[in-house]
């Protein structure tokens, strides 16, 4: 079944699906031509049978009138009516004995022995009082003929009413199992198709965060199959480019720090006046050139640091950690940073204890968080470092009383480089690599950072899966 492509599984899947389906319906059209038939047939031949009786019985009135007349008046032409009338009236019973043998043949039998003995007795010059009880045999013969032919209507009519309900039932049940065909068919398709696209799903995710290590295997059919092998290819290309990209960026910058160490000491030499006296002029030049040179050091810096996360990004190291002990130690890191601000930092972490974390990351990730939330805080507040537990997930909080994020910031504050519009009250350098540094890591740790929406302040929130 791998060999099959996309479309061609989807093909396959869709024609059995309309031949379960398609063979239901055709069944239950065959069996609704077959009883309509049935019906339309009972009715006719109840119709025929209730209209012979009736013809028979006024038949019967002409045999009895013509055979009085006949026995009175002695005249053949009463005799050639009644011969008439008989012929005809056999011819009735004939075809009410073709329309239904049961329950109407006893009766028909015995209607045909009273009239041969009714027509001998007119031969034999019977009297009247003889001829009475013939007559009435006839009578009373029709009478049961006509409630025989309606005991065999109505046993025609329950007959069709079983049939219809057998048939009901059945089909009932061919539907029903043609119904869990198309849908176990649609099941056991659906899965044929969505696991591969979840594989497809799931790899490009993987890339999307950097995760060049694990191959990509996508199963299902051909295509999607071939489609899985470009994207391995894809993963190694961009692990090879990220590798180049990495080993680029380390000796750029072992090449530029360097000369930056050569002359940032001899601007310090300067600013020293070692070579010499220097005037106003020069000593403001000098204090430009320090101002880049530092400004120079951190941006490479920044790139060591952006570089270093995106490589620990790839490695997860979980372990058991005491949080209460985890976050003090975070809190404790940034202790004289948020002393020097005369901010309270506090934390709340209820009814949590031990956690899987892979802590050296998570403590890069707070810090950074927490080292923004002091700078842009005002002088006197406080920062709040919350943990809580739900879903299946543990949330880390940080919120802040600052001047928050600008609107139009929130959607690339995360991306490397970008420091946001509004200021901060302290004076701080900054490259805006931190939040691109915390997004890094939190995604190697399969969960997501995001900027909640708050009155005031900053509300950075990392959530991550709990590996309990």
């Amino acid at each position: 079944m791998n060999r099959i492509s996309f479309r061609l599984g989807m093909l396959i899947g869709f024609a059995v699906i309309v031949l379960l389906l398609g063979g239901a319906a055709l069944r239950s059209w065959l069996v609704v031509e077959r009883l309509v038939a049935q019906s339309r047939t009972s009715s006719e031949q109840a119709i025929q049978l209730t209209a012979a009786i009736q013809e028979l019985a006024e038949r019967t009135i002409d045999i009895e009138r013509s055979a009085r007349q006949y026995l009175v008046l002695d005249d053949p032409a009463f005799r050639q009516r009644f011969d008439e009338h008989l012929a005809l009236s056999l011819a009735l019973v004939d075809r009410l004995d073709t329309l239904a043998a049961e329950p109407l043949s006893p009766l028909l039998g015995g209607w045909r022995m009273v009239s041969e003995a009714l027509k001998g007795g007119l031969e034999n010059r019977i009297s009247k009082g003889e001829l009475a009880p013939l007559l009435g045999r006839l009578v009373e013969l029709n009478g049961l003929l006509k409630q025989a032919g309606q005991r065999w209507i109505e046993a025609e009519k329950t007959r069709l009413l079983e049939d219809l309900e057998a048939n009901r039932l059945h089909l009932g049940g061919q539907i029903a199992l043609a119904l869990a065909g198309a849908f176990l068919v649609a099941l056991v398709m659906g899965w044929w198709l969505v696991r591969p696209v979840r594989q497809l799903e799931q790899a490009i995710i993987r890339l999307g965060a950097n995760r060049f290590n694990e191959t990509i295997t996508v199963g299902g059919p051909a295509d999607l199959r071939q489609l899985g092998v470009r994207l391995d290819w894809l993963r190694q290309r961009l692990s090879e480019l990220e590798t180049d990209r990495e080993r680029t960026l380390r000796h750029v910058s072992h090449e530029l720090k360097t000369p930056l160490t050569a002359l940032k000491e001899g601007v310090a030499l300067l600013r020293e006046e070692v070579p010499g006296p220097l005037a106003g002029n020069q000593r403001e030049v000098v204090d430009i050139l320090q101002h880049n040179v530092v400004s120079l050091q951190q941006q490479i810096e920044s790139l060591l640091s952006l570089n270093a996360a995106a490589f620990e990004a790839r490695r997860l190291r979980l372990a058991r950690v005491d949080l209460p002990k985890f976050m003090a130690s975070v809190v404790q890191r940034r202790d004289f940073h948020a002393q020097s601000r005369h901010l309270k930092v506090l934390v709340e972490a209820l009814k949590l204890d031990n956690v899987m974390l892979d802590a050296e990351k998570m403590a890069v990730v707070l810090d950074n968080l927490l080292s923004n939330a002091i700078d842009f805080s005002p002088e006197g507040g406080e920062v709040r470092l919350v943990v809580t537990r739900s879903d299946a997930c543990l949330h880390f909080e940080c919120i802040d009383q600052g001047p928050g994020v600008a609107s139009e910031d929130r959607l690339r504050i995360f991306d490397p480089f970008v420091q946001g519009q509004r200021q901060a009250p302290a004076q701080r350098q900054g490259s805006g690599v931190g939040l691109s540094i915390v997004r890094d890591l939190v995604r190697a740790m399969g969960g997501k950072v995001s900027l909640l929406p708050a009155e005031k302040g900053a509300h950075f929130c990392v959530e991550l899966p709990d590996e309990q």
